[in-house]
């Protein structure tokens, strides 16, 4: 999935609505968008609907379960979704839109990306405030962030398996390929993981955090072995299947922790969230710190860097009705950010490795991190206060 920032149109919150009643299909969406998931196709009725609510009439055409979501423009923020449509069912998904650029996505099997499309949505000749109150917009926000944190995890479970598959049986060549790219919806949501008592040291800890004689677990243990220093890093198979089984097992934790009945985010811990992990960039990815063996600390600063302006998104609406010269500054410096690691290559085509850059860039980069990071910790209290 190619990562580009998010305009400012495509992070209107939307709140989530109980359906009450069905509508007919029509294709101006005015009474209802239908939708047809096969397979190979996710035929929407329309790409085109005012502001306001609006009905998707999700019917399963094909043969195996499905899923359908209205994503921001993004393709990482989830406005809502509507899961587990089996063969020959229909499930109706409402949701209220504001203005802006959206995606939508059918996910046949319910793995992977998706087939998406873009959709628009316009202007709204309504008088009636398109976005509710604002502790429906609060309530609202901890709900997509929440869908946000599942799908990263949903999708970093599937790519660890297929990470861990590779080192285990010895192709370090496949397991080099895969690492950066799985570790990106880790770095997404890092915080979430913080906040599972031992989780993300057990899984994330890189040697230089170690206390003495604490045993060394997770990613950056795998990654010494893959990228051995002169010196070598040699383990034993019996080694490096247990490293590669207590990986797999701390993101089975995870996921079964965000996946959980009464797992719920709220504002503060979103921004708060947000900050953190401009905090993560600071404190390792500038330095190079982070990937210290493969140098593939720009996946895991681009994944950061995403995961906080996913929060900031959430939230952004509830911040511009309290602070909207805030929100135009955190728009421009994202914007800076994200054009400056666009520089050096992108998720989806691969990243130039961190030790080719030149100091003046590396400087350029922190400096850019910093002017984000100073309006960004003021997040947190212009949507909660």
């Amino acid at each position: 999935m190619r990562i580009a920032p998010l305009p400012s149109a495509a992070l209107a919150a939307v709140a989530t609505l109980a359906l009450s009643a069905c509508v007919p299909n029509s294709t101006d969406g005015s009474d209802g968008i239908a939708v047809s998931s096969t397979a190979t196709e996710c035929k929407v009725s329309t790409d085109t609907v005012p502001a306001g609510p609006v009905v998707f009439h999700v019917t399963n055409d094909g043969d195996d379960v499905t899923e359908f979501y209205l994503l921001a423009e993004d393709g990482l923020r989830i406005i809502s979704e509507v899961e587990n449509i089996g063969p020959g069912i229909t499930r109706d998904l409402l949701v209220r839109v504001s203005e802006g650029s959206y995606l939508t996505a059918c996910k046949p099997g319910m793995v992977g990306d998706g087939i998406q499309a873009a959709f628009r949505v316009t202007p709204s000749e309504s008088t009636e405030a398109p976005m509710g109150d604002r502790e429906e917009q609060l309530r609202a926000a901890g709900e997509q962030y929440v869908l946000y944190v599942r799908d990263q995890v949903q999708t970093l479970v599937l790519k660890t398996d297929a990470f861990v598959a590779a080192y285990e049986s010895g192709d370090f060549d496949t397991a080099r390929a895969l690492y950066a790219d799985a570790r990106v919806h880790w770095e997404r949501i890092e915080p979430v993981a913080e906040s599972f008592g031992d989780l993300d040291p057990k899984t994330d800890a890189r040697e230089a955090d170690l206390a003495q004689g604490e045993p060394w677990t997770g990613w950056h243990a795998i990654e010494k072995n893959l990228w051995p220093p002169a010196e070598g890093f040699d383990l034993t198979a019996a080694e490096q299947k247990a490293l590669a089984d207590g990986l797999k097992a701390n993101i089975a934790t995870l996921s079964d922790e965000v996946n959980a009945a009464d797992f719920t985010l709220d504002a503060s811990q979103i921004g708060n969230g947000a900050v953190g992990l401009l905090d993560e960039v600071a404190s390792g990815k500038v330095t190079g710190e982070e990937e210290i063996w493969s140098h593939t600390d720009l996946w895991d600063f681009q994944g950061n860097v995403d995961g906080a302006l996913v929060a900031f998104g959430v939230l952004r609406d509830v911040v511009n009705e309290t602070d909207p010269d805030l929100v135009a500054t955190l728009d421009t410096r994202f914007d800076n950010l994200n054009a400056l690691l666009a520089q050096y290559g992108s998720i989806d085509k691969g990243f130039v490795l961190y030790t080719e850059l030149t100091a003046d860039q590396v400087k350029e980069l922190s400096d850019a991190v910093n002017a984000l990071s100073e309006p960004l910790s003021q997040l947190t209290a212009a949507a909660v206060l």
